[in-house]
């Protein structure tokens, strides 16, 4: 699988990194149609503290999951992603054995 990682106005340090493909790749025991993920880092100029913005673009055989967290750290909005795309990817897997 191939990740793709983009930070937008600001340069993300390598454990940042290092623990995004970590959990990314855990994915991949859910399921193993995973062609490749894009994951774009942003900071928001808001004035509360849940100002860092995570979009999870993962593309499976046919289709394309999207993840959007929210939250105070990075840290803290992939694990939010790693379990809403846990849950749509075991959705995903259910219904294409459906077919």
């Amino acid at each position: 699988m191939e990740i793709t990682i983009q930070s937008i106005n600001f340069t993300a340090d390598q454990k940042l990194i290092e623990y995004i493909n970590k959990r990314i790749n855990k994915l991949a025991t859910f399921y193993d149609g995973i062609v490749d993920a894009n994951i774009y880092l942003k900071v928001e100029n808001v004035t509360n503290s849940d100002n860092k913005v995570l979009e999870v673009k993962l593309n499976v055989f046919h289709q394309t999951l999207f993840c959007e967290e929210k939250c105070r750290t990075f840290e803290c909005a992939i694990d939010l992603a790693f379990e809403s795309l846990k849950v749509q990817l075991k959705k995903y897997k259910e219904k294409t054995l459906a077919i």
